[in-house]
């Protein structure tokens, strides 16, 4: 395999260029090793870590995030070292630091890039304090299998909306000015496919033909490389047969020669030696030599190239120019960061960690990530006036620390305020709050604890449940097969609603959609609340009490029983597509095959073709018409936009947040294309009565995908359009793209 040339990786002019050469030239190749070899913290600075920092044979530490010890690591890198380069200290800060913001499936809920953008803000902040400059995140693995636990590390299921996600996490991570010392430089991971692993199960081959990965699960990290993303991390997987951290395809001709990122390519942990398990590397030097060749430039805590590289390079199976190249790549970083200058942090220039500004904008983070998907009656908002006694039931209803969700490594538990405790505070001493567990722990399968819940529900006014996953279910290396309500929970919420006196409403905290089929329909309302952070008790206090208006909506599709998945909206038509008036359930079927005559079509006899709640999803405490879809012009030369436009009307009595979504289909293509893609959404605020245009500009550009030959265009021909509340919307149009004509 051909070594990277290195104009295509490098941006060696000017000040900054001039500073990398300057310094390549004084480095022999241990040095140069050694700004390569990341790794992960003994737990501060013990005399190995010092001597190899000094010896200039670490560039990289991370989960170091004390802040003495970050600086006395920089001390020893700029002041002992032969060359004085400072390091680069990383840590996975992915939706809060100490304090804790929704998951990002519940940030992606949201559909604000705002959002998004404050809590990068606020994490870049607190992190940067201790000392860390740099974040593994985000993650824009598409989403499409649910028992996948990193779901609830991803933006969802839909690239465009994980693309302007990620955008505005990456500009709130990395601020306006990258040597900021407030700053983080974002990693984008995981490259690529990731979150197409078969079964739902983390580490497993991914088959993604070439087409589909460009479609789908590549757009997300252009966007966020195209916002500026200074890093990018590969992914475990085998990609159609090749691992991903030895893909030329995706780390050479993709990222490189396709995109011209100019930033610094690292592995996954360990992902590099483990490229000897995947069966492609013979040994640990074959394994070196595979991603060294592919494009990675940074060895995470692996090892391998520490140990390796040098004498790779000395043979000369790895050119001097291909290690300069990647070299280059890292210090091109740290100049960028400021380290040269500012190696040093002073926690006392940075705001507290935990201050009330940052808990408030978790609060807004959480309210806005909260789903309201059924309100039977309505039964919601509760009303504090017809209430004096309420029941709140459930192992998660006073869960400090399982409501901060996976990958906090740094929250402060002590921060979080939990629903049993807003619910209390908001409510106030004339509505009596009666708690019981009902259950020890999500997972737990006895019912010891229901005749406790039961005598609450019997004797208040309404009932609260809790219930959901625990934090530790969901993350890196969690998955389920089964993604119903785990443990005895389903039993709970059945012996509940039987003998509830009042509305039973379940909310639902999860690290990923959950099977609800059975458990929804037995009770009058369902928050979908995710983990939400530091600050969801309050959020969801307000939900509950009509404080706060209902507003996020479902960034996954939610199925109904755990063998629909992987189930998503973007789906292909197929030759023979399920329709409502086809679908025959399995009891319904006789007795002999060769009587059935229900057709066929693309379903499962026991749960249909739908979901049981769709992508956009969510419902407020009014309703919302749409009416009067225009599209400015029936035909749109390439190169062109146009503009789609429908009335938005709130047919209620109270005021209320719409998200208008905007959906496409290429009606006919080159290869099968989705049966709808999401091209836009929009806020709207309404008061009773009031009415709104919401209007979007579709450029043919948004149109294009790549097609039979890769090659990437808009194709002319008819396409579909839809405005509406979620993915389902059927107020719609035709229009027809034409060649431009000069």
């Amino acid at each position: 395999m051909a070594s990277i040339p290195p104009a295509a990786t490098s941006t060696m002019q000017g000040v900054e260029g001039s500073r990398v050469r300057s310094l390549l030239s004084e480095m022999t190749v241990s040095e140069k090793v050694g700004q390569l070899h990341q790794i992960s913290s003994p737990g501060g600075v013990t005399p190995e870590l010092r001597d190899l920092v000094a010896a200039g044979r670490v560039g990289s530490v991370i989960n170091e995030v004390d802040v003495d010890a970050v600086n006395e690591l920089q001390r020893v890198a700029v002041e002992e070292s032969r060359l004085g380069i400072p390091l680069l200290i990383g840590r996975d800060v992915i939706h809060g630091f100490r304090t804790v913001f929704p998951i990002p499936l519940g940030l992606a809920a949201a559909f604000d890039e705002e959002t998004v953008r404050n809590m990068a803000r606020v994490s870049a902040l607190e992190a940067a304090s201790t000392g860390v400059r740099w974040t593994f995140a985000p993650m824009v693995d598409i989403g499409r299998d649910p028992r996948w636990g990193r779901v609830a590390e991803c933006l969802g299921e839909d690239p465009y909306l994980s693309g302007v996600l990620a955008a505005a996490m990456v500009e709130g991570f990395q601020g306006e000015d990258l040597s900021d010392p407030a700053s983080l430089a974002a990693c984008v991971k995981h490259f690529a496919g990731y979150g197409a692993c078969e079964g739902g199960r983390d580490y497993d081959v991914t088959n993604v033909p070439e087409l589909e990965l460009r479609n789908v699960h590549l757009p997300p990290f252009r966007a966020a490389i195209d916002a500026g993303a200074a890093t990018l991390m590969t992914s475990f997987c085998d990609v159609n047969g090749t691992p991903a951290t030895s893909s030329h395809l995706l780390l050479t001709q993709i990222l490189r020669e396709e995109w011209g990122f100019d930033g610094f390519v690292i592995s996954d942990f360990g992902s590099i030696p483990e490229l000897i398990v995947h069966g492609v590397a013979a040994d640990e030097a074959d394994a070196a030599r595979e991603a060294a060749l592919a494009g990675v430039d940074m060895d995470m805590a692996g090892g391998a190239y520490d140990r390796q590289l040098g004498r790779l390079v000395g043979d000369g199976v790895i050119p001097t120019e291909r290690l300069d190249t990647m070299v280059a790549n890292v210090l091109r970083m740290k100049l960028r960061l400021g380290l040269f200058e500012r190696p040093f942090t002073d926690s006392s220039h940075f705001p507290a960690r935990g201050n009330p500004q940052h808990l408030s904008a978790a609060r807004s983070a959480a309210s806005r990530s909260l789903v309201l998907v059924k309100n039977d009656g309505p039964v919601l908002p509760l009303a504090p006036s017809s209430l004096q006694k309420l029941a709140v039931i459930g192992p998660l209803a006073d869960d400090e620390y399982d409501q901060m969700g996976t990958w906090v490594f740094d929250g402060d538990a002590s921060l979080s305020q939990t629903p049993l405790d807003a619910l209390v505070a908001t409510l106030g001493p004339d509505v009596e709050v009666v708690f019981a567990r009902g259950v020890e722990t999500t997972r737990s399968r006895g019912s010891e604890g229901f005749g406790e819940a039961l005598e609450a529900t019997r004797s208040c006014d309404a009932t609260v449940l809790i219930l959901g996953e625990e934090a530790v279910l969901s993350g890196e290396a969690h998955c389920r097969a089964d993604i119903g309500l785990p443990g005895a929970q389903a039993e709970l919420v059945r012996a509940v609603t039987s003998a509830a006196a009042g509305p039973v409403v379940l909310v639902v905290m999860a690290g990923r959609p959950l099977a609800l089929e059975g458990v929804a329909d037995l009770v009058d309302a369902v928050v979908m609340a995710w983990h939400p952070g530091s600050m969801g008790g309050p959020a969801i206090a307000d939900l509950l009490l009509g404080r706060e208006e209902p507003r996020g909506r479902l960034p996954m599709t939610v199925p109904k029983v755990s063998g629909q998945v992987p189930i998503y909206y973007a789906r292909k038509n197929t030759g023979r597509p399920a329709s409502h008036n086809e679908v025959v359930h399995m009891d319904d079927l006789p007795v002999h095959a060769g009587q059935d005559s229900s057709g066929h079509a693309c379903w499962h006899l026991d749960a249909g073709f739908e979901p049981l709640w769709p992508f956009g999803y969510g419902l407020s405490y009014t309703t919302f018409s749409y009416s009067d879809l225009r599209v400015d012009r029936c035909q749109v030369s390439e190169g062109e936009t146009l503009v789609v436009e429908a009335r938005v009307r709130n047919q209620g009595t109270r005021f209320g947040y719409e998200l208008a979504q905007l959906y496409v289909r290429d009606l006919v293509g080159s290869v099968t294309r989705p049966v709808r893609e999401l091209k836009g959404f929009r806020w709207v605020a309404l008061e009773p009565g009031e009415e709104r245009i919401v209007r979007f500009q579709l450029h043919t550009d948004d149109l294009a995908f790549h097609g039979r030959g890769m090659e990437w265009g808009t194709e002319p021909g008819r396409f579909r359009v839809w405005i509406g509340s979620d993915s389902r919307a059927a107020l719609g149009a035709e229009f027809e793209v034409i060649e431009h004509r000069p």
